[in-house]
């Protein structure tokens, strides 16, 4: 089975909103294995990709790392800044060094805030980038160590026994 490219926030934006957005940034590198956010974090930042690959996922029970998808090239790394709550609902780890372009989530906000255009352009292109991850998720397997998958209730996937008896 192929998927279909991921989008790239960025480069999908109408030509005349990305200039704000660059003036916004700030260039961040850090190394492989470095954890650059924990699920349940306060969600202040989002980072554009370019160069690197992240893995992004839940953390299982037992505090493992699942990777349900890697952003890579002109992807962004933490949608959660954009919605009510943000907090982080993946953890974020660098799978070879990254270099990024790092922008802070109030500043993008207040600027979308002030022209609604531009607000619109970011929420719309951000939402197609978690409807791929959604899509691309839901075809990955169960993570085999994850106690939901073997028809063990947790706390977060009750659902997921549903039918079974223990």
């Amino acid at each position: 089975m192929t998927t279909a490219t991921p989008p790239r926030v960025a480069e999908h934006l109408p030509a005349e909103h990305r200039g704000a957005l660059p003036r916004t940034a700030r260039e961040v590198r850090f190394p492989r294995g470095i954890r650059r956010f924990e699920e349940g974090g306060r969600a202040d930042r989002f980072r554009i990709v370019r160069s690197g690959t992240v893995a992004l996922g839940p953390r299982t029970p037992d505090g493992a790392q699942t990777v349900a998808h890697t952003a890579g090239f002109g992807e962004p790394v933490g949608c959660s800044w954009l919605f009510p709550g943000r907090t982080w609902c993946r953890a974020a780890r660098a799978i070879s060094p990254v270099h990024a372009r790092e922008f802070g989530a109030g500043t993008v906000r207040r600027l979308c805030a002030d022209d609604p255009a531009p607000g619109e352009a970011v929420a719309v292109r951000v939402g197609r980038v978690l409807a791929h991850r959604l899509h691309v998720a839901r075809t990955l397997p169960l993570a085999p160590r994850a106690p939901h998958a073997r028809g063990v209730p947790t706390r977060d996937a009750p659902y997921a026994s549903a039918g079974r008896r223990p």
